[in-house]
C-alpha cells in the first residue's frame, strides 16, 4: 500500500531528528569541555593547551567522518544487474516460483551472482541482486555490500561508506577515552569544596559520565566491526548467515583491510573513498595469488 505524500514528508522529517539530536549533543559536548573545562575550570596554562592541542584534531576527525559517512549516497547495482524489458514480462507471466527462478537464471548466467540455484530478485528496484546487495526499506533502494541502516546517520552504511563509518566509530572513541580521561581528576573534585570547580559542577559531572558510557558503547562497536572486517563480512551476513548473500567470509586478515582502506598508507586515517573491489565480489586467495601471497 503507497503511503500518502504527506505521511512519507512526516516520516523522511522524523528520521532527521536522531542526526539533529546528535549534532546539538556534539556541540554541547564542544562547549562543556573547551569553556567549561579547559577554560573556566582547568588554571594551568600547559595542562589547559595540552587538552586543547590533543582535543580538537580528535573532535574535527570525528565530526568529518560522520558527515562524510551521512552525506555519501548508497551505491546501487550496475545497470547489467537489470532485467531487460522482455525479461520482465517473462517474470511476471511465470505461476510458480520454480518457473520465476528458471527465468532469472537465463538472465544471470553471465553475471557474477554466486547465489545461483537460488537468483535473488528485488521486486520493488526490479534487479538482480548481485552478491553481498540488499534492498533497505527505509531508503527504497538496493544498496551494495549493505552493512546496516543506521538510524543516526540517516543513511545506510555500505560500500560507498563503510570505511568512513569505521573511521568516525574510531575518532568518537578516541574522543570520548580522552575526554572521560582528562575530566576524571575534576569529575572527583566536584564531590569536594575545591571553588575552581564549584561553578561548573554540572557540567563536568554530565561531561564524564557521557564520555565514559559511549567510551564502552564505542568500543564494544569498534571491536564488533573490527572483527567483521577481518573475515570480510558484514553485520547482516553475520547476523543471517553468509549464504543469504552468496559466498563466504574469507579470513584474509590484512588483505581485507586494505579491501576498504586501500593500499595507500597516507589515506587510512581520512574519511575519503579509498576501497578496492566492486562492492559486490570478495577478494579470494584464489583471485591473484601474488597479491594475496603470504
Amino acid at each position: 500500500m503507497e503511503l500518502s505524500y504527506a505521511r512519507r514528508c512526516r516520516r523522511r522529517v522524523a528520521r532527521w531528528i536522531p542526526v539533529v539530536f546528535i549534532t546539538m549533543g556534539a556541540c554541547w559536548g564542544y562547549y562543556a569541555y573547551v569553556f567549561g573545562l579547559c577554560i573556566a575550570t582547568v588554571t594551568s596554562h600547559t595542562e589547559r593547551v595540552i587538552y586543547l592541542v590533543f582535543f580538537h584534531p580528535l573532535f574535527v576527525m570525528s565530526l568529518v567522518s560522520y558527515w562524510t559517512t551521512l552525506c555519501a549516497r548508497p551505491v546501487k547495482p550496475p545497470k547489467e544487474f537489470c532485467l531487460s524489458e522482455a525479461d520482465k514480462e517473462l517474470y511476471k507471466e511465470q505461476e510458480t516460483q520454480e518457473d520465476k527462478q528458471r527465468v532469472l537464471r537465463e538472465a544471470a548466467r553471465h553475471l557474477p551472482i554466486s547465489t545461483i540455484p537460488e537468483i535473488r530478485y528485488c521486486e520493488r528496484c526490479q534487479l538482480l541482486k548481485p552478491d553481498r546487495c540488499h534492498h533497505c526499506s527505509t531508503c527504497d533502494v538496493c544498496v551494495l555490500k549493505q552493512d546496516h541502516h543506521c538510524l543516526a546517520l540517516n543513511n545506510c552504511v555500505g560500500y560507498s561508506n563503510y570505511k568512513s563509518f569505521l573511521l568516525l566509530i574510531m575518532y568518537s572513541l578516541l574522543s570520548c577515552l580522552f575526554v572521560s580521561g582528562t575530566t576524571l581528576r575534576f569529575f572527583i573534585l566536584t564531590w569536594t569544596d575545591e571553588p575552581q570547580v564549584t561553578e561548573r559542577t554540572s557540567d563536568i559531572r554530565v561531561l564524564f559520565c557521557l564520555s565514559t558510557a559511549f567510551s564502552i558503547l564505542l568500543l564494544m562497536l569498534f571491536i564488533c566491526h573490527c572483527c567483521l572486517l577481518v573475515r570480510n563480512r558484514t553485520t547482516i551476513e553475520f547476523r543471517y548467515g553468509d549464504a543469504s548473500s552468496g559466498g563466504d567470509g574469507r579470513p584474509l586478515g590484512f588483505k581485507n583491510f586494505q579491501d576498504v582502506f586501500g593500499q595507500e598508507k597516507r589515506y587510512w586515517l581520512l574519511p575519503v573513498d579509498t576501497s578496492q573491489g566492486d562492492g559486490y565480489t570478495r577478494p579470494s586467495l584464489h583471485d591473484d595469488p601474488e597479491k594475496y601471497a603470504e
